[in-house]
């Protein structure tokens, strides 16, 4: 087993992990300090190029790319489906793999509060795809990855409680401290942890142990957790071992994060299949979609079971009935990479065809 690790870290480590030259990143216009966003060229694979800023620009500023006005209008004037207002100050493209691009993105959001945040997002340049963390280990493996990831948490903050508990006649400011890292959240799950790729490794980054009224207590901030790719080869799924090993195989990955592409009745529209979660025991997600013509966000809230699909799509919120009134329901099944079904007017009861496939 040792040997077999060591020839495919030698694998990976033989290939060109510079930065990829025909792939290019530039800021989005229109740019200014507090919009600072990317916007990526890749001239070898355009329809790569395509779904990488799609999702950037969907998922992130909720634009359409190449739709009427500013892009930032509704992040910088809190418009957004949550409210907050976003500010991005940078970005940096990360050193990886050459099937990997790895991005860090910085800003700022406020909601009830202002608070600056660091996030990486990473896409296969074989498919243009959103990568997904649980998509990269076997599913029977996830587990033992979140442990090692936890315990390495565990570490840092122990470590430093031995550091502040160690004080002689210890300041009311320390004592708040030891109670803060003490109860620390230290059961952090690959679907909701952060993590971008490297050179020869992987870092995790989970969140840091204060609330925001606490912040200015925590020393530690966030957990970064650095594990060498050879360190995680027994865990890896197929997936993850193509992507690491620079081969153009690329096998099956989860419903989050795609794009899927297709019509309701004869009217092309793009989907975005944002979060999966679970509701209710339910197997639940979110996603937007566009008529491409006009280029207008539509939310969904969906549900799944097995490969059937249920869909609401609400057209307004009735405040003097304190709830949404829908514009329609779809049913469908998943196929492959094919969700076929139907699309039904709330109204009319009128059904329409619906077809879309994963781009």
């Amino acid at each position: 087993m040792m040997k077999k690790s060591f020839l495919f870290f030698l694998l990976i480590s033989g290939l060109s992990f510079s930065q990829q030259k025909n792939v290019k990143i530039s800021d989005l216009q229109q740019k200014s300090e507090d919009t600072v966003f990317p916007l990526v060229s890749y001239s070898e694979n355009p329809l790569v190029e395509n779904k990488i800023n799609t999702f950037l620009q969907v998922n992130e500023l909720e634009y359409v790319p190449n739709s009427e006005g500013n892009p930032f209008k509704l992040v910088t004037t809190g418009k957004t489906s949550y409210s907050n207002y976003i500010y991005f100050y940078s970005w940096e493209k990360l050193e990886t793999p050459k099937n990997i691009l790895s991005i860090g993105i910085d800003g700022e959001a406020s909601g009830a509060y202002p608070e600056g945040f660091s996030k990486w997002v990473n896409f296969d340049l074989r498919t243009g795809n959103f990568i997904n963390c649980p998509d990269l280990f076997q599913p029977n493996t996830v587990k033992a990855v979140e442990n090692v990831i936890n315990q390495s948490i565990k570490k840092r903050v122990d470590d430093f409680l031995k550091e502040l508990k160690s004080e002689k006649n210890p300041t009311e400011e320390t004592q708040e401290q030891i109670g803060m890292y003490e109860n620390c959240f230290i059961e952090h799950t690959l679907e909701y942890i952060e993590f971008y790729f490297g050179k020869d490794k992987l870092t995790f980054v989970a969140g840091r142990c204060s609330n925001h009224a606490m912040r200015a207590l925590d020393d530690l901030g966030s957990h970064s957790i650095e594990i060498p790719y050879k360190n995680l080869e027994k865990y890896w799924s197929p997936y993850a071992r193509n992507l690491l090993s620079g081969s153009d195989k690329v096998d099956a990955t989860g419903f989050q994060n795609k794009l899927l592409k297709g019509k309701i009745d004869k009217y092309p529209v793009t989907v975005l299949i944002k979060r999966l979660y679970t509701d209710n025991e339910e197997n639940a997600f979110s996603a937007m979609y566009w008529y491409d013509k006009n280029k207008k966000l539509i939310e969904w809230d969906g549900k799944i079971k097995g490969d059937h699909i249920s869909i609401t799509e609400n057209d307004y919120y009735d405040e003097k009935m304190g709830k949404w009134i829908p514009r329609a329901f779809i049913e469908a099944d998943r196929k492959g990479k094919k969700v076929i079904g139907t699309w039904q007017d709330y109204k009319t009861k009128k059904y329409l065809n619906l077809e879309l496939e994963e781009l």
